[in-house]
């Protein structure tokens, strides 16, 4: 903890937060949620339950003068069986919306995850400080972006001057929900994750609801974005069906409407962009399941495999290009009457060029340089001059 008895130390309030949807009072501090309560008591998945908690998009905003600010966190770090460690998450601090410095913090609680059997056991350790100093003495704005795949509860915040809200910069919101891929999967930091790279470029404010391995159409998730204010929603739709084989086209219909229509229920007039799969070549023609390859884990490689047969799709098992027609013609149909409907193909964000030049190195995720590729792409397109998300200016 800091050794400097001269910093003032700041409640954790709501309004010092930005892109959670709840926060969670715990016994160490505060933890930001991006569902509901009510979405989380209807969930049963491990794998959402963690994803939920860890706070891609999240930040603290404030306005100072300190030239040293110091954030205690306690969080919890994954660590997987037969796998070298995972390095710590990095935080990313931005002056007058700048990236200044970057910093992670040791210590916190350790979930030790068994992938060949499902297995997970959490281990409670220490909090830790995260420290940022050097600052000018000027009055600016900081954000202190958190890990974007940590789970993360924040415990305590000192800085060397007062800080105070920010007020609401009058940006119009955009909320997005997605998979591993939107929630920054191999990203190289919290900025660098594909919707916060297209939220800077677009002038948009960022509430990331992208899910790791659980975009699956989920009906606590629509309700999630009906209730949650927004300027422009985009949702990307596709690779978890497949990878986890949850549905066949039968239900992937009426689940894509009766998804749309809930959001509709709370945004009916809001610009809403459906965004197909991005290329990922073993899942194109090939249905799901995914499964892991840990031929290479002891080296930190993780590959993933398709295990399906380009043959049952006759039987309505879902492929990558399966989806992408079916969510073109779902938004085509409902268009006619939904004017502010949109579709985006996945694959002009991300196509068989990039495949040849930045391949998929797990197979299913793009690098971080991927990341920002199709963050600038995603500006261009959706808020760029004409695109179905563009923010008049002025």
């Amino acid at each position: 903890m800091s050794t400097q008895p001269q910093l003032i130390t700041t409640p954790l309030t709501e309004d010092l937060l930005r892109g959670a949807l709840e926060l969670e009072r715990t016994e160490h501090g505060l933890l930001p949620h991006r569902l509901p309560a009510r979405a989380r008591a209807q969930n049963t998945d491990g794998q959402l339950a963690m994803a939920e908690a860890q706070p891609s998009g999240v930040r603290l905003v404030l306005r100072t003068r300190a030239t040293v600010v110091e954030l205690d966190t306690l969080s919890t770090k994954r660590v997987y069986v037969g796998a070298p460690p995972r390095p710590d998450g990095i935080y990313d601090l931005l002056v007058d919306g700048r990236l200044a410095d970057q910093a992670s913090v040791t210590g916190g609680n350790t979930l030790t995850i068994d992938m060949t059997t499902g297995s997970a056991d959490l281990a409670a350790g220490p909090a830790g400080t995260l420290r940022f100093s050097g600052l000018s003495a000027g009055p600016k704005v900081i954000e202190i972006w958190l890990p974007h795949n940590e789970t993360t509860e924040l415990v305590a915040l000192r800085t060397d001057a007062p800080v105070e809200p920010v007020p609401d910069p009058g940006r119009a919101v955009w909320l997005h929900h997605g998979s591993s891929i939107s929630h920054g999967s191999d990203a190289a930091s919290p900025t660098a994750i594909w919707p916060a790279r297209a939220a800077a470029l677009g002038g948009v404010e960022l509430v990331n609801l992208g899910f790791g391995g659980s975009a699956l159409l989920d009906p606590f998730t629509a309700r999630a974005l009906r209730d949650t204010p927004a300027d422009r929603i985009s949702v990307k739709l596709g690779i978890n069906l497949v990878n986890a084989d949850v549905m066949r086209l039968r239900a992937f219909a009426p689940a894509v409407h009766g998804f749309l229509d809930t959001i509709r229920e709370g945004h009916p007039t809001t610009p809403l962009l459906v965004v197909s799969p991005i290329l990922c070549p073993i899942h194109e023609n090939t249905p799901g399941p995914s499964a892991p390859d840990f031929s290479a884990i002891g080296e930190g490689r993780l590959y993933f495999r398709a295990m399906g047969d380009p043959v049952e799709t006759a039987a309505g098992k879902l492929t990558l290009s399966v989806i992408r027609d079916e969510l073109s013609r779902i938004v085509e149909q409902r268009a006619a009457e939904d004017p502010n409907l949109y579709h985006l193909d996945g694959r002009e964000l991300y196509g068989e060029a990039d495949a040849a030049e930045l391949p998929l190195p797990d197979a299913l995720h793009p690098d971080a340089a991927t990341h920002l590729r199709i963050g600038e792409r995603f500006a261009k397109l959706a808020f760029g001059a004409g695109g179905p998300l563009a923010v008049a200016e002025g």
